[in-house]
This record gives structure tokens, sequence and C-alpha cells, in this order.
């Protein structure tokens, strides 16, 4: 169990096999939790006896996931859990240990497990042989045929009619292109052909490949799922400013020469702490009926990663000085993207910072996370025109907006 939140998990990759030896501090898998991907490691010396859950498979926390034990042991009878299914361990002697998701306590034991019964389908496809046979045949997607026969089963004549309602015989697919998109199970009639002679080509197949459907991760899933339910029920609204960063560029640039490399993001991090301090509605929370103030400053900045987006916390920042905040969000970002960060250090934030001033960004409203009252958007320091007493001069300017919960935060 990665985190208070994590209800499921999955295996990415076993890193051993069944039958391999495994020593004590041996990496047996990788587990992907909603905000990264985590190495779990043997706390036991022995032999993987039998992988019980494979990868990309979601199983409740607490899981068994495999049998570690000595070659010749009799494996308890265990299946896959379910998701969501509630498992017992009743203690049984001299079994082999259970490799779980979660770090053992005690010594685990072995239980035998009870997968949930699957739900049943709201309804049954049914297909004739034949039929089945046919449209195989012609690489198109059975299902999509309505059946006339019992029960409305699709039988040869359903296909025969569709393939001809649909032009089939004048369909034009170079035998290459017509079986990869049979090892593809893609559907002929669904592909277009790019070619001006109207040939389906395997690029036209390839290009199909990869338009298909693919499912999210599960950290763009709880992304998806956490940020949608945050901009349906957090009245959003926006303030943005226009910093001018002249002095401070020119001040950074003199610490850097002196040997201290600091980024932009460390000084508007030590000035969201002060703010936050003065300022301490915006280091709250609400539930539309009460709201909580946070006397921590627990400030995240956001980390784009390959997979995602996420938020390495800095706890208590308000008792960092500025070369120790510096040096926390330079660690926590940098295990961020090694996929290293713990669930803790991705939770339990009052603030967060989202900077895109490296993609050359005028400005943007993010999307307030979960439990915070604001969310600032750092854009790009650029070179602008400005007044400064009545003359127009060129300056170093960058625009901040600060997303707020209008339940908890107005806009004066």
């Amino acid at each position: 169990k990665f985190g208070q939140m994590t209800e499921e998990s999955a295996i990415v990759e076993w890193l051993k096999k069944e039958g391999d030896k495994v020593n004590k501090g041996d990496i047996l898998f990788t587990v992907e939790t909603d905000k990264s991907v985590m190495e779990v490691e043997s706390f036991e010396a022995g032999t993987l006896l039998k992988i019980i859950v494979p990868p990309r498979v979601n199983v409740p926390v607490q899981s068994t996931v495999g049998f570690l034990g000595n070659p010749g042991e009799p494996i308890p009878i265990a299946t896959a859990p379910a998701p969501a299914a509630s498992i017992a361990a009743p203690a049984a002697p001299r079994a082999p240990i259970a490799a779980a998701v979660s770090a053992p306590t005690a010594t685990p034991v072995a239980a035998p497990v009870t997968p949930l019964p699957a739900p049943a389908s709201p309804s049954l496809f049914r297909i004739s042989p034949r039929a089945a046979a046919l449209a195989k045949h012609s690489v198109i997607d059975a299902t999509r045929i309505k059946g006339t026969g019992p029960e409305g089963r699709v039988v040869e004549k359903d296909v025969r009619n569709y393939l001809q309602q649909h032009g089939y015989d004048k369909l034009r697919i170079s035998p290459a292109a017509k079986e990869l998109a049979a090892k593809e199970k893609l559907d002929v009639l669904a592909i277009q052909a790019t070619d001006d002679s109207g040939r389906i080509s395997v690029a036209d197949v390839e290009r199909a490949i990869a338009e298909k459907p693919k499912p999210m991760s599960k950290m763009r899933q709880v992304i998806a799922q956490r940020l949608t339910q945050s901009f349906r029920d957090t009245p959003h609204f926006y303030v943005t400013v226009a910093v001018d960063m002249t002095e401070l560029i020119a001040y950074r640039s003199q610490l850097k020469a002196a040997g201290a490399p600091y980024t932009v993001t460390d000084f508007i991090a030590e000035a969201v702490v002060l703010t936050l301090q003065e300022f301490p509605d915006v280091n709250s929370s609400t539930d539309g009926k009460t709201t909580r103030w946070n006397s921590h400053v627990n400030l995240g900045i956001a980390v784009s990663l390959e997979q995602g987006l996420v938020v390495p916390v800095i706890r208590a920042a308000e008792q960092l000085p500025l070369l120790e905040l510096s040096q926390r969000t330079k660690s926590l970002a940098e295990k961020a993207r090694a996929g290293k960060a713990t669930p803790d250090e991705l939770s339990g934030g009052t603030f967060t910072i989202s900077n895109m001033g490296m993609m050359d960004v005028e400005s943007f409203g993010p999307i307030i996370n979960p439990g915070e009252s604001a969310i600032l958007g750092v854009a790009s320091t650029k070179p602008q025109p400005v007044v400064r007493d009545g003359k127009i001069v060129v300056r170093q300017m960058m625009k901040l907006t600060l997303s707020c919960d209008h339940r908890i935060v107005d806009g004066a």
C-alpha cells in the first residue's frame, strides 16, 4: 500500500520469472500507482515458485501476487484476485512466503483467494460458426452486424448481406494490407484508402492501427478523474498580473556568477511562501460548508513527465531558507522524473505552482488541485516594450495567473 488513498495497483513488469532464485533486496517487480511507478523488493530470499497476478492487471492493495519459497514446497491454491475483492488470510503452517504489493509488517502466510463473480454481460453477442468463419476470412467486425437468427444470432446469410450492402465486392486491398488488418483485428471496411486508385495499402492499415483506442495509464486515468472533478465542482476564477522581472534576472545572474545557481522558480516559490503566510485564506481548503486553514505551507511544484503530470510537495516550506528550498525543489523534481518519488512526497499539498516558463507560454490558467484553494500559473519571461516614467523601454516581463476557488477566495 503505497499511500493512504491507494486502493488498487497494477504490476507493470515482473523482473523475476517463475523458478528464478531471489536474494533479499532483489527487485521482484515494478508497480504502477496513481502517481508513479515504484520498485518492489523482496524482503526474503528464496525461489519465485509461482506468479499469481500478471502485468497490467489492477488488483486491490494487500493482494497476494506470487509465492516465494523453497523448490518443491507445496503451493497453496490461489487465483488472481478480482478488483475490490476482500481477501482473508487465515494462518497456514510452513507455507511459502506470499509476495504482495505491500511491504509486509510480519511474515505473510498463504491464503486461498476467491475471485468475485464477473458481472453479467448486458447483451450477449451470438454468431454461428459458419458466420464467424466468413467474417474472419473477410476481415470485418461481425459485432456490427444485426442478426436475424434465433435470439438475434448472426448467421451466414446476415454476413453475406452485410458484405453486399457495404460494397465489399468492390473493395480493393493489397494482400499484405489484408493480412496485417487481420492480425490486428481491424475491420477492412472501416479503413480509408489514401491512394488515388482507392486501393488500401499497408500504410493505410498502419495508420488505422495507430488510431486504435489505447487504454489510458493508471496515472492518466487518475489525472483525468481528479481534474474533471475539480473543474466541475470548484468555481474557478482567474487573476493575471504582469511582473517586471528585469531586476530579479540581473540579481540571479550575479548569484549564478558567485556559484549560487538559483532558478526563477526558486524565487517564485519563496515569494509564494511569504505571501501565503500573509494571506492564510489562500492556504486553506473547503468542502463548501466548512473551511480548514493549514498552519504549514506544503508547497507543490508541478513536474511534467512523459506519462503525465505529478506534483512533488515540499512540506513546511515556510521553515526553509531560500537555499534549502531550492535544494529541496531540485531533489524532489529529480526523484519524480526518475519515477522514485514516494506517494507521501506526491501528496498533501496546500498550494501548487505550475511553471511553463520554459515553454514559451504567454499566459495560462491552470486547474486547481483537489483539496487546495488556488494554483499559480507561471508563464515565460520575455522582453517587451513597457511604459516607465512616460517613456517606452524594454523590460523582462512575466505573467502570473492565479486560479482561485471562489467559494473561499475573493478577487480582492
